[in-house]
């Protein structure tokens, strides 16, 4: 809202399994970043836009970079949120993983919507505040649940929008080799905005590396951190809105 407000025009997707977004047929499962890429592409193609500037928080920073690296001469600038790129995994614990979230994916695909939980709006609320752990505040588990929840048909009360099958897509990511190298592909103008109350990753020290190659070769990096978590540009948009600004119309 506060960059549609500086008068600029800007186009927010829902993912498939996202949102307002139908989810994938049964059968289908999904890759979460490379889908990304793939669906972002079709939008691309579909309003016939040369050039892009992307911005992206957490999952859609790691599509930003991943598009920018694939279509370099496509995009013009991309900023990402708390994520320098695709989440690099321990190797060995995603393996362990796999077999587990396969399963749990098709034990998701065949519940009805009658077994899907429903709840009231401000236990939805709670319930999305106490996941998060504090990473984002009530204004924003309700902003985020405007498109994140639906009223039920089926019973009284709301669900969640999102596909469940989400949550055991565990499948596609990637090695930091891979990454290492899309970023060595990345030529366009960066920002990466970080939080000081750092989410756990697998291997941190990856996350200066990755920004330490993509400055090698881009036109331009630029590196911020701002106090706050996770949920930094919800829980307090002002701090950022600044930077994020400037960015764009430079």
């Amino acid at each position: 809202p506060l960059l549609k407000d500086k008068g600029l025009s800007l186009y927010c997707v829902d993912l498939p399994g996202h949102g307002h977004s139908s989810h994938l047929s049964a059968g289908q499962s999904y890759y979460l970043f490379w889908d990304g890429v793939h669906f972002l592409r079709r939008i691309v193609k579909y309003f016939n836009w040369e050039e892009v500037t992307l911005i992206g928080h957490s999952l859609g920073g790691g599509i930003a970079f991943l598009y920018a690296a694939i279509y370099p001469n496509d995009v013009k600038k991309y900023i990402s949120i708390d994520i320098a790129s695709p989440s690099v995994r321990n190797v060995a614990k995603m393996c362990d993983l796999l077999g587990h979230s396969v399963d749990r994916f098709l034990s998701y695909e065949s519940k009805t919507i009658d077994q899907m939980p429903c709840y009231q709006y401000d236990e939805m609320v709670d319930l999305v505040f106490e996941a998060y752990a504090g990473s984002v505040n009530k204004q924003g588990c309700e902003i985020m649940l405007k498109r994140g929840m639906k009223r039920a048909t089926h019973k009284e009360g709301y669900l969640f929008t999102r596909d469940p099958r989400l949550k055991t897509a565990a499948l596609g990511f990637m090695t930091i080799d891979q990454i290492l190298e899309l970023a060595s592909r990345i030529k366009c103008e960066v920002m990466n905005i970080r939080a000081t109350i750092r989410t756990k990753l697998d291997n941190p020290e990856y996350y200066d590396l990755i920004l330490d190659t993509i400055e090698k070769q881009a036109k331009k990096l630029e590196r911020h951190v701002f106090n706050g978590t996770h949920h930094l540009h919800l829980n307090d948009a002002e701090s950022i809105f600044p930077n994020i600004h400037r960015f764009l119309i430079s």
